[in-house]
């Protein structure tokens, strides 16, 4: 089995850079409240770690969009992207420690960010954290035609970044996220948030699992690394 040498690190940024899964529950959630619908956990859980077009058309096809209210899925999804840009400018509920992982991070390693969020708002949060100086490359969600769970977010990105996925490592919160990694064929550092926790047979895909940001060590990247190539030999 041959050992590949990690040379990359790449973020995921709601649940994991941000505490903001907690906030799109909460604006769709509103959003239904509003207009006497139900936004349930399932439906949340659907939605995260997808792409503007996909999460709009969960959310078009679930709550029946068009015909209770005329919305299409660009309509949905201008209204939502609102509500969460006034959420992100009242206050940004950056994840604790997480801002820190990735100067650790890029102490070492090549840095990057790979969210499926829109572009405006992750453009946003990177401007707030300063972060925006720190990545080599991002790719958000609405720069790809197909969103996670499938892997072009990660793979365009470290094309960017001029790194083999074999030779990288992604931290994710999600089980959308943690299947973008596997399908990318990279080592994947679970790293979920408490109100979403994640089931056994998404943890299995995962090399390492921390519960905290704050838990994030350079010595965790090596050993996912390792580990990934137990799993993909040669």
């Amino acid at each position: 089995m041959s050992t590949h040498l990690i040379e990359a690190v790449v973020f995921d940024m709601d649940g994991i850079l941000i505490d903001s899964e907690v906030l799109w529950r909460l604006v769709r959630e509103e959003f239904c409240a509003d207009n006497q619908m139900h936004w349930s956990t399932e439906d949340q859980e659907s939605t995260m770690g997808c792409n503007t077009a996909m999460w709009s058309g969960i959310m078009v096809e679930r709550l029946q969009l068009k015909e209770r209210l005329g919305m299409d899925e660009a309509a949905i999804a201008r209204e939502i992207k609102a509500r969460l840009l006034r959420k992100y400018e009242q206050h940004l509920p950056e994840r604790e420690g997480a801002i820190a992982a990735v100067h650790r991070a890029a102490a070492r390693y090549k840095v990057a960010l790979a969210s499926g969020s829109p572009n405006e708002l992750a453009t946003h949060v990177m401007k707030v954290t300063g972060l925006d100086k720190v990545f080599l490359a991002a790719t958000y969600g609405d720069d790809v035609a197909h969103g996670k769970p499938a892997p072009d977010i990660y793979l365009d990105v470290l094309k960017k970044i001029g790194v083999a996925p074999e030779n990288a490592v992604g931290i994710e919160d999600s089980g959308n996220g943690i299947r973008s990694l596997r399908a990318a064929g990279m080592g994947i550092i679970a790293a979920p948030g408490p109100e979403f926790p994640l089931t056994a047979d998404v943890l299995a895909l995962a090399d390492v699992r921390i519960d905290t940001m704050g838990e994030f060590t350079l010595e965790m990247v090596q050993e996912a690394g390792r580990l990934r190539d137990l799993r993909w030999p040669g």
